[in-house]
């Protein structure tokens, strides 16, 4: 069976996102939670938030699931909308900003649904 979380409209741009989830693809759920427990970057904190939040949806939704056997089937990085801001400079310049977001899915399953398909 496969358990999904999303992490919605994360203040963080898909590209730099991108590099922490690429950290986790396929591991063990064990393991991708230390991983992003030691990771410095910005992005890890919410993402070990989602984690744990794909934990918790597997747990509520089957009992009898062991966490020991999950992994991170899939992970992936969209980008949501951006917020267009200006940035005035001298001389009567002025720069577009754009503060980009992420949608982030995580999809958890264990080993043995994979080998049984």
């Amino acid at each position: 069976m496969e358990y999904t979380a999303r992490l919605r409209y994360l203040q963080s741009s898909p590209q730099k996102v991108r590099l922490v989830a690429d950290l986790i693809r396929g591991k063990s759920v064990e393991e991708a939670v230390t991983i992003l427990k030691h990771t410095k970057k910005r992005a890890a904190g919410p993402l070990h938030k989602l984690m744990q939040s794909a934990i918790a949806n597997a747990e509520d939704r089957n009992e009898n699931v062991e966490i020991d056997d999950l992994y991170v089937k899939e992970i992936f990085v969209d980008g949501g909308p951006s917020a267009k801001r200006i940035w005035f400079t001298t001389m009567g310049r002025a720069f577009r900003k754009l503060k980009r977001q992420s949608h982030v899915t995580v999809k958890l399953t264990t080993r043995s649904d994979e080998e049984g398909n």
